[in-house]
């Protein structure tokens, strides 16, 4: 869909690189981190060149890899060298770059907010706030940056919030429901206070997204959940909304199990990463 974007309809054309360049001519190029980070995405670039070659009926051009994806790197490392045809390089170019220097944008965000959260056993996560068409490598550039994926859509975990409530009565209206309709779905509610949280644990609820809790109610509601879980077992939390890094820690240190954080994949500026055609 990328290279649909860039070249037109397939097989589509680059009309600057092949009016300039010989479709014999073949070269070396380097992928350059322009800033310091942390690398995702890689395994998109030897994808790319494959497709735009097929397109062109030229060779696929060969990829060394001198960093891998989850790797911290800094500006100016050399993270892979291209060589093959000139006219694929060039036209490969800014769709691997973009896809690239996306994911480890995210990866680099990411990273930001595993560090913060080393020791204290919570762990950040992903939402369905995802660049559309690119929510797979979004969430695998999270776990590449050291986080961990929530849902991957609609599909596989039900989560009841406000607007559900309302539509089916009540929190234990819609967890019925999905439970009749979708017996094999693990089911999230979320709720705002501890009362809400309680009811959510009376109705059945799997797990619970505690959502936009000042810290002092966010540990009273885990403290009282967990003193249910001799009754219930083990209920997962996590913790959501007006979240940043500063508070962070402190947010983990109540004993949730996750912090969900749209901004990984919404917010992530990208890492700068360039491709240098040796001369």
């Amino acid at each position: 869909m990328a290279l649909d974007e860039d070249l037109g309809p397939a097989p589509g054309r680059d009309v600057t690189t092949q009016a300039t360049v010989p479709a014999s001519a073949t070269g070396t190029a380097d992928l350059v981190a322009r800033a310091d980070g942390v690398a995702a995405g890689l395994v998109v670039v030897a994808e790319t060149l494959g497709q735009v070659a097929a397109r062109f009926g030229l060779p696929t051009p060969r990829a060394a890899f001198a960093a891998q994806d989850g790797d911290a790197v800094v500006r100016g490392q050399v993270l892979a060298t291209l060589t093959g045809p000139t006219q694929v390089l060039l036209t490969a170019e800014r769709t691997l770059l973009n896809l690239a220097s996306r994911a480890s944008g995210v990866a680099t965000a990411t990273r930001a907010w595993a560090l913060a959260l080393d020791g204290t056993g919570a762990q950040v996560l992903d939402t369905r706030k995802t660049t559309p068409g690119l929510r797979a490598l979004d969430k695998y550039a999270v776990r590449a940056g050291g986080g961990t994926n929530k849902r991957m859509g609609l599909h596989d975990v039900a989560m009841v919030k406000d607007n559900h409530v309302v539509a089916a009565g009540s929190v234990r209206g819609a967890i019925e429901a999905v439970r009749s309709r979708f017996p094999d779905v693990l089911i999230q509610v979320e709720a705002d206070t501890q009362a809400q949280a309680m009811e959510a644990l009376d109705a059945g609820a799997d797990f619970l997204l505690l959502d936009n809790m000042p810290t002092a109610v966010l540990a009273g509601t885990v403290a009282a959940v967990r003193a249910r879980e001799g009754e219930l077992g083990r209920v997962e939390l996590e913790a959501t909304g007006n979240l940043t890094l500063d508070r962070a820690r402190e947010v983990a240190l109540t004993g949730v199990d996750y912090l969900s954080v749209g901004a990984l994949t919404h917010s992530a500026p990208i890492l700068d990463l360039a491709l240098d055609l040796r001369g």
